[in-house]
């Protein structure tokens, strides 16, 4: 029987089954570090000789209770011997000896998070041999307490602090401010106390045999992969956690000699993407040197001056790990007197800026394809792009010098630095009046809260979840927002905030960090970028649409769509309009009529209505709101001309129009202690008291609202079609659709849109104009779903709101949920993510697919959208390129992330 191959010397890589056009699987195989080792030697790059010890050798390591597989050391011991001939080299000998590194190497790369140990092969006996072979008593022994102290640490789990004190206690009785200022004597004496803390430490002498130094060392990897700060990483990045990791045993090259040094380089600027070698060098050191920050390491250009030769045979070098691999690579080499050694590729991290920057510069240059280039850059990117960003050593100022206030809920990305107000009046007022940035505290927001969140550069509150009213909003209008800060507590009465000792006065200065969920006291640097200065971002957006754009891309039935998904946007006022056309929206999803109604001037007109006891009066009240509504509509419309605009009429229960009702009481009551009735405010609080329902958010709302009031619906679609005409009488091309929100039965359509559609043609008729119109419905109840062919006779097109449709699928009130159990369900693994934020395709997108077909059973050319938060989150749009709705709409600042995200999912699933 073949015994299983665990170990492979660079040079045989291309032998491996797992190679064969499997790049993955050599990944996978011998880790990241390994594979690429391996990949440098076969393309002819100088790598120093050496071999990899498998991941399934440290998998089956692991799982045999430490134990190495049955053969593994042997094959190990037979690829030293083929490095030794490599070399002309014998590990071991003190007349010519090897010298090795064992170094981990997962799949994926995890910086630092496992463990090096360098100058394996070195005793007593080696390293006379080598002083008297090489001359350099200071270069060997510099080189053997390097090893002691790693092999301290990482082998035998020795506390570094043991070995760092006493080198620093030596260095200070000598005088001493650096490393370069020891000389051999003094490295000499600094091994013998390295190898006595051993001693000290383990009860046993440093090992002087090589072999076993090797072994342990090979053991100590394999045991990293399970090491604390491993997991934490992989938890943290999302790298599974059965991969194992590779153990690479390669020859050592010096850099800490004449003519030599060490160094890390990007193949392009990692922070801008320009396209030059970026890095840093040292001479005489080696590569922890760089990397520790031991010494000021140089710019890698001075290298020309310093090694000439060796420079540009690393340029070259450089260039053709780029074109091999078509991506942008970050590689560490050492220089080992004039001579180039290669020691790691990887694929470098980078910056979102320089992420797009390479990506489109590499398509260009044409070494990758315009789809590649879409592929490699990730929403979040696009996201950290479009948001204005506290300058990174501001912020970490702020959190050296005690100013961290409180993190809560990343409800809105963004940075945003202004003065702390806690109601909404005073906010906008002194955004307004007074012109200063402002940020909006407050425990939790409302909807008649909205224009004092729109006056804000930030939101901040102590309640609430990712989906609460502070979150919609503020993600719809681009407002950075933290909400859920549950740490802090706000006195309202007192005009302050208090976290612990840390108080924040009405007026003073904090800083709101949406991205990541944290506030801080007083002002940070922030920088704020613009799409449209963005050309490279721009460009891979554009590419994103062809993509999209594209003929074909879905198999589904005749009248279903055949392109991939558009993007269109939430917008409710014109410029949001305007913003979001420029963002690249391909529509209007979403107008929220319900937000027009609180602004401050119409308010008081709305509760009027609200309270009429007739139909005249109502109708009295709504005619004074109609031009108000013509007006946005009119600005919408022209904004938007050429493509759709779904305006969706009145949702929510009418008593989020009227004062707070805890807050009238109080009022009411101080008034009759003090014997003054206000009889108006009595009125008003038995008015609202009457209208008290025990759960609004499922009572008299939406299409049942516009059944028992019809006539504020009437004046809409009449403010909708005027400003239609209007605007089509001025050269536009309007293209309203009507949305009938909270539809759960045919029979509510067969009552209301018929009267609607009758003044639509009244009103076009009176204008004399023409132009395309629809009547939909949104697709928020699971009866809606279920009854889909039904409602499909009558609305021409469907909107998904999936907010409430996850609300009444789960049976959860989205507020409650978040506040108090769904973190916990996530972190439980009851549900994978929070429904809320993400489609839950096993159970709501179901029922959406589900409503597709049947919808479209009956009307195969049915227009369907998705007009909820989730129209902004790629693996919710994923979903809808599935189900085949037409768009996804969401806030027009996630509209660059959708158009990629809808690339994204055309790119992985087209027929």
């Amino acid at each position: 029987m073949t015994q299983k191959k665990w170990v492979y010397l660079f040079s045989e890589v291309d032998q491996a089954e797992e190679y064969a056009g499997n790049w993955e699987g050599v990944r996978a195989l011998l880790g990241g570090k390994g594979a690429n080792l391996a990949e440098m030697t076969r393309i002819g790059l100088p790598v120093p000789p050496g071999f990899t010890v498998t991941t399934e050798a440290c998998n089956a390591y692991l799982q045999a209770g430490e134990k190495f597989p049955p053969g593994m050391w042997e094959q190990e011991l037979e690829a030293l011997a083929e490095v030794e001939r490599l070399t002309g080299k014998k590990f071991g000998d003190a007349t010519n000896p090897l010298l090795v590194s064992c170094r981990s190497g997962a799949k994926f790369s995890m910086p630092g998070m496992m463990d090096t140990v360098l100058n394996l092969g070195l005793n007593d006996e080696v390293a006379r041999g080598m002083v008297e072979l090489m001359g350099d008593e200071r270069f060997v022994y510099d080189a053997y307490r390097r090893l002691v102290h790693m092999f301290g640490s990482v082998v035998l789990g020795i506390d570094d602090e043991a070995f760092e004190h006493p080198l620093n206690s030596y260095k200070a009785q000598q005088g001493y401010t650096s490393d370069t200022e020891m000389t051999a004597a003094d490295w000499q004496a600094i091994t013998d106390t390295y190898k006595a803390v051993i001693k000290e430490h383990m009860g046993f002498e440093f090992p002087q045999d090589p072999f076993a130094q090797l072994r342990l060392a090979t053991e100590a990897v394999f045991k990293s992969w399970n090491g604390k700060r491993a997991i934490d990483y992989r938890n943290a990045a999302g790298i599974p956690h059965d991969l194992g990791t590779g153990v690479n045993i390669v020859t050592m090259v010096f850099g800490n000699m004449e003519n030599s040094g060490t160094g890390v380089a990007f193949t392009r600027d990692p922070s801008t993407g320009e396209k030059r070698v970026w890095g840093e060098y040292l001479l005489n050191a080696q590569g922890e040197d760089v990397v520790a920050g031991i010494r000021n390491a140089e710019k890698i250009d001075k290298l020309a001056d310093e090694l000439p030769q060796a420079y540009q045979e690393f340029l070259d070098v450089c260039a053709k790990l780029e074109r091999h691999y078509k991506e942008m690579q970050d590689v560490e080499f050492t220089i080992e007197r004039g001579k180039l050694w290669m020691l790691q590729t990887r694929d470098g991290k980078r910056t979102a800026r320089a992420a797009v920057k390479i990506a489109v510069d590499m398509a260009n240059e044409g070494l990758i394809s315009r789809e590649e280039a879409v592929r490699r850059i990730k929403p979040e990117q696009v996201d950290t792009l479009l948001h204005p960003q506290f300058v990174d050593a501001a912020k970490r100022a702020a959190q050296e010098s005690g100013r961290f206030l409180v993190s809560g809920v990343n409800a809105s990305p963004g940075a945003a630095v202004g003065r702390a107000y806690f109601d909404a009046d005073t906010a906008e007022r002194k955004a307004k009046e007074e012109g200063q940035d402002v940020i909006m505290v407050r425990p939790f927001t409302k909807p008649d809260d909205v224009h004092g969140m729109l006056a804000a550069k930030g939101i901040l509150t102590t309640e609430g979840g990712a989906t609460s009213h502070a979150a919609v909003v503020a993600r719809q209008f681009g407002i950075p927002c933290v909400v859920g800060a549950s740490d802090a507590l706000i006195d309202l009465e007192s005009r302050r905030l208090v976290v612990g000792d840390l108080v924040v006065e009405e007026g003073d200065w904090i800083s709101v960090d949406g991205s990541t969920g944290e506030a801080y006291l007083g002002q940070i640097e922030a920088v704020a970028p613009r799409l449209e200065e963005q050309t490279d971002l721009m460009t891979l957006l554009d590419w994103a649409d062809e993509i999209s754009a594209a003929e074909g891309l879905r198999d589904f039935p005749a009248g279903w769509p055949t392109r991939g998904l558009q993007v269109w946007a939430n917008a409710d006022y014109p410029e949001d309009a305007r913003r979001a056309r420029s963002y690249g929206a391909k529509g209007i999803g979403l107008c929220r009529t319900e937000h027009m109604f609180f602004e401050p001037e119409r308010l008081p007109i709305v509760q009027r209505m609200i309270l009429a006891k007739s139909s005249e009066e109502r109708t009295a009240a709504l005619n004074k709101l109609l031009p108000f509504q013509r007006s946005d509509f009119d600005g919408l419309f022209e904004a938007m001309t050429g493509l759709p605009v779904i305006i969706r009429l009145i949702d929510p229960p009418l008593h989020e129009f009227m004062p707070d009702e805890q807050a009238l009481l109080e009022d009411v009551i101080e008034s009759r202690i003090k014997g003054a009735v206000d009889e108006e405010k009595e009125r008003l609080l038995a008015n609202i008291q009457a209208m008290h329902e025990s759960n609004p958010m499922m009572g008299l709302r939406g299409v049942r609202l516009s059944i028992v009031m019809p006539e504020i619906v009437e004046m809409q679609v009449r403010a909708i079609f005027e400003a239609a005409a209007d605007v089509k009488l001025r050269g536009f091309e309007p293209k309203p659709e009507v949305m009938i929100p909270l539809t759960g039965t045919i029979k509510e359509l067969e009552w209301i849109q018929p009267r609607l559609e009758r003044i639509a043609k009244a009103v076009m008729e009176a204008k004399k104009v023409d132009f395309e119109y629809k009547f939909g419905t949104m697709i928020e109840i699971p009866r809606a779903g279920l009854t889909a062919d039904q409602i499909a006779s009558v609305a021409e097109f469907f909107s998904f709101g999936t907010n409430d449709l996850t609300q009444f699928t789960f049976g959860y009130s989205r507020d409650d949920a978040e506040r108090n159990f769904l973190v916990t369900y996530v972190e439980q693994g009851i549900l994978p993510t929070n429904p809320f934020q993400t489609i839950d395709r096993d159970g709501v997108g179901q029922l959406m697919k589900l409503t597709v077909d049947k919808g479209r059973s009956t009307r195969p050319d049915l227009e369907c959208g998705i007009c909820g938060e989730h129209g902004g989150d790629p693996d919710s749009i994923e979903w809808c390129y599935l189900i085949g709705l037409n768009y996804v709409s969401c806030s027009p600042f996630r509209v660059p992330i959708a158009r990629l995200a809808a690339a994204h999912a055309a790119l992985k699933h087209r027929a």
